[in-house]
């Protein structure tokens, strides 16, 4: 039976065809109605304004305000949660990762006029992230029907860091004023981009040593073509780079994340310090193309390397792998060491790359530290693999608290299942991590510590 008070959505888009379908789309399902159409931003942000909807469908591109830009202004003055439709072009892609770092909660990929098969699979999508958008309003909205809403603080985005300042050479700049000498917890991402651009500027920056590795180079050379479901190809000799104190690592890294990831991993892979030694593998569900604008779009903010995994390639300390959409990412190892392998065996929970498939990857590997991450998102996915890995010894099992998730789904699956080590707001995340791969865990452990008290998370929020 349908609500009684059903769930009002304003739909956005500057073709008169998108719109009907749309909303014959939201309408087909009785908990939605859809409460005014839009345009452009502009008329969008009008209507936002009087209807106060709970949830808003927003076109990237439009004519007088585009949906980046009118997306940047319901997040200031009405934070509503917004689920953006793009298109699949490369600036399309560019543009759909700047809005989920901006504040979009979810998008979609635009349905190919005329094609019923694909408008019927695209509106079960929306249907389904719509609901979830509603039901995990994020703290700090206002309730169904609220007159006003509160203004939302918006954090300062960073800027992108310079090649000169990724390479670690000499970079002049003006001292920041007001800027803290040390670096604290909560620190705004302004702070962070100066304080690694001063480190970068520093002589001393990234000495070739095992300690603090220096980035790879990139090979000359292609990395080895996908081998399939199997994935056992050993990597040719070509994918190892020169540096070859990157890849002799002891501690690895690992995070999952879904619904509200490029947000959060943008907060963290940024926050990660340049000398950080070790690898980070990464499993974003998002499809093809749109995860290679995610890695170019970290790597410009962060002080790592930051690439979207290619098979074969040898894992090297200091560089972020992010997996590819539509495969599966999982660490191999040979006689040379550490590679990365990636697979299109059938998706793990509807995943396809799946967080358990990257995780239990790790669980053989237990000459490794392991550091394992869950973080925002839909569903259960990773915490069979989480399981695995806190049963095997991993050092470190970490959980997005629930007060800076956009779905609270994954992390408390993972910490009801008794496997989370430690819970932590988003923002303690980077400062956590980098710690523990230090062997200075927040709890005192060391280097030949591990998780002792499955089943009572500490909560260190």
């Amino acid at each position: 039976m349908a609500p009684a008070d059903p769930y009002r959505v304003v739909v956005v888009d500057d073709s008169a065809f998108m719109r009907k379908v749309i909303t014959d789309l939201i309408e087909a399902d009785g908990q939605f109605t859809v409460v005014a159409t839009a345009t452009t931003g502009v008329e969008a942000l009008a209507e936002i304004r009087r209807h106060r909807p709970d949830a808003v469908t927003l076109d990237l591109e439009m004519p007088e305000m585009n949906g980046l830009e009118a997306l940047r202004l319901i997040m200031k003055e009405c934070p509503t949660p917004v689920i953006m439709f793009s298109g699949i072009s490369e600036q399309n892609t560019r543009d759909t990762i700047q809005a989920l770092q901006s504040g979009a909660f979810d998008f979609i990929r635009k349905p190919t006029l005329g094609a019923s098969r694909d408008i019927h699979l695209i509106g079960r999508q929306l249907l389904e992230k719509l609901r979830t958008a509603v039901m995990a309003r994020r703290p700090g909205l206002p309730p169904r029907g609220s007159a006003a809403a509160p203004p939302v603080r918006q954090r300062p985005q960073p800027a992108p860091l310079s090649p000169d300042a990724k390479r670690g050479r000499a970079v002049k700049e003006k001292p920041e004023p007001g800027a803290a000498a040390g670096r604290q917890p909560n620190a705004g991402s302004e702070e962070k981009a100066a304080a690694v651009r001063r480190k970068a500027a520093a002589p001393s920056a990234n000495p070739p040593s095992a300690a603090a590795p220096v980035k790879p180079v990139k090979p000359a050379a292609a990395a080895a073509p996908l081998t399939g479901a199997a994935g056992t190809a050993r990597p040719p000799a070509a994918v190892r780079r020169p540096d070859e104190a990157a890849y002799r690592f002891r501690d690895i890294v690992a995070i999952g994340t879904s619904t509200g990831g490029p947000r959060a991993l943008h907060e963290v892979v940024t926050a990660l310090p340049a000398d950080l030694a070790a690898p980070v593998l990464v499993v974003q569900h998002m499809p093809p193309r749109f995860t290679l604008s995610l890695a170019e779009r970290l790597d410009a903010f962060s002080a790592l390397k930051v690439t979207e995994a290619r098979q074969g390639e040898r894992v090297a300390a200091g560089v972020v792998y992010i997996a590819p959409g539509g495969f599966h990412l999982e660490l191999g190892r040979d006689a040379d060491g550490y590679f990365i392998r990636l697979t299109d065996a059938h998706p793990r929970s509807g995943h396809r790359p799946s967080v358990d498939v990257l995780f239990e990857s790790l669980v053989p590997y237990t000459e490794l530290r392991r550091h394992a991450v869950i973080m925002t998102g839909m569903g259960s996915d990773g915490t069979k693999g989480m399981i695995a890995l806190a049963k095997s010894g991993a050092v470190s099992t970490i959980a997005e608290a629930e007060e800076t998730c956009v779905v609270f789904g994954m992390p408390r699956a993972a910490i009801e299942s008794g496997s989370v080590r430690t819970v932590l707001p988003l923002h303690r995340i980077a400062g956590h991590l980098a710690d523990a791969v230090r062997g200075r865990d927040r709890d005192g452990a060391g280097d030949g510590d591990v998780l002792r008290n499955i089943g009572n998370p500490e909560r260190n929020i």
